[in-house]
């Protein structure tokens, strides 16, 4: 009985371990893995901020064309009374008579609305408002963008590591083999110790570069999860290869350059930036223009004395007007703001175009490590044919006691390099493809 409640508690605390584990593993393809990042990365949802923040500027700008509205009340006990000068005339040595009269306890309440009927800076701020709601937005697109080419690369990365990796992993056991084989033909006299030595540096040659390998891929792993926004402890399975799939049409210079100039953040906010500072112009010369608003006001006041306010009058008094202010000195403080935020748009236009000009640049390496990558991926395809053919025929002549120890190893090694540059050549082509699209401002 003793026995079966032993087993039975390890068998559950077997199962949670296996659950546990299990729960921190993901599976994850290529675009499940954007899509995660899409969702949880901290950069894209700090530009998802931005634009809720850009929402209520476009609130507060929309304000100004509304009433202001305010409700005051005051209190106040005098110790004594306001003098009022004036009342009976003048005294005969020439001094102005005053009184005194009222309550020393009053108190006064009002509401006053005032309603803007013309203000050179509320359509300008409106549109600028506007403005930056759509910059905050190509910002977040922009962003999009740059992260889901990020976790592309990094996840194509962590498949060629893992793939170069295992080649690595596979020529050290054939290197190992090739070491116990000349250990067997040297015991038995059919071999040269120099042929050990030989196998044996091939073999140990290789440790250093599995190591390399081996660090690689555990901080690629990092960025991975941190781009898609995982946790570190989270282990991550990456379902798809390296592997050529889909379309390889490689777009022309002309048609990228195109693209890119129409669906490019970057491009997109430099030149929402120079009608940012058209309407910064426009607020920047609106203090120096008249403003008029409709105003009223509807007050009850009071006077009392030793604060008895059950025992008083409470008349009211009410007005409507209009209001006109017309600015006419502050210090040449709007010139300056005026020159400022011209100087500002005439910088806009010139980085604009400056960018533009840059593009070309940009575009035409992009296009070229395409058409390079893809080149060198289709010579290397035969390359590694050729290789794999001629290993596996020296092999064969090994075996049948033709060709020597020395013969194999050279095939091996030049097999080897064929499917690593292979591999390479692939890689590359999948990482300049990712680049390309995201020069044009898009995600393939």
């Amino acid at each position: 009985m003793k026995r079966r409640k032993n087993l039975l508690s390890f068998l559950l605390v077997l199962w949670s371990a296996m659950t546990r584990v299990e729960a921190q593993t993901q599976v994850l393809s290529l675009q499940e893995a954007v899509s995660l990042a899409l969702q949880n990365n901290p950069e894209i949802k700090v530009s998802n901020l931005g634009v809720s923040k850009s929402i209520q500027e476009k609130t507060i700008a929309r304000s100004l064309y509304l009433p202001n509205v305010n409700v005051g009340a005051q209190m106040a006990h005098y110790f004594q009374l306001v003098p009022f000068f004036g009342i009976g005339g003048n005294n005969a040595d020439g001094k102005v008579s005053y009184g005194r009269f009222g309550g020393n306890d009053q108190a006064a309440a009002f509401v006053m609305a005032s309603q803007p009927l013309f203000n050179a800076s509320i359509a300008p701020s409106i549109k600028l408002a506007k403005l930056r709601n759509q910059e905050s937005n190509a910002l977040v697109e922009g962003k999009r963008t740059d992260i889901a080419a990020a976790v592309k690369q990094a996840y194509y990365r962590q498949l060629f590591l893992k793939e170069k990796k295992r080649l690595l992993q596979d020529r050290i056991r054939r290197n190992q083999l090739a070491l116990e084989d000349a250990k067997s033909l040297f015991s038995k006299g059919k071999a040269l110790r120099v042929d050990t030595l030989r196998a044996y540096t091939s073999w140990k040659n290789l440790e250093p570069d599995l190591a390399k390998l081996t660090y690689q891929a555990e901080t690629n792993d990092f960025q991975l999860k941190a781009l898609i926004g995982l946790s570190l402890s989270q282990q991550l399975i990456l379902s798809d290869s390296i592997k050529l799939v889909g379309d390889r049409t490689i777009p022309t210079e002309a048609e990228t350059y195109e693209t890119a100039k129409l669906n490019r953040a970057d491009l997109q906010i430099q030149s929402l930036q120079e009608k940012i500072y058209a309407q910064q112009v426009k607020l920047a010369n609106a203090p120096a223009r008249p403003s008029v608003s409709l105003i009223g006001q509807y007050q009850v006041q009071t006077q009392t004395n030793e604060f008895n306010y059950s025992n008083a009058y409470y008349p009211s008094s009410s007005f409507v007007g209009l209001q006109m202010s017309v600015p006419v000195f502050n210090g040449f403080r709007n010139e300056a703001r005026s020159k400022q935020a011209t100087l500002s748009q005439q910088q806009s236009v010139t980085q604009l175009k400056y960018d533009e000009e840059q593009l070309h640049a940009v575009v035409h390496q992009a296009v070229s490590n395409c058409l390079e990558s893809k080149d060198r991926m289709d010579i290397t395809k035969s390359i590694r044919e050729t290789a794999k053919l001629s290993y596996e025929l020296t092999e064969y002549r090994y075996s049948s006691g033709v060709s020597s120890r020395l013969e194999l190893m050279d095939a091996e090694l030049a097999f080897s390099f064929a499917q690593s540059n292979y591999l390479e050549a692939v890689y590359d082509y999948l990482s300049a493809r990712v680049l390309l699209f995201q020069v044009m401002g898009k995600v393939e």
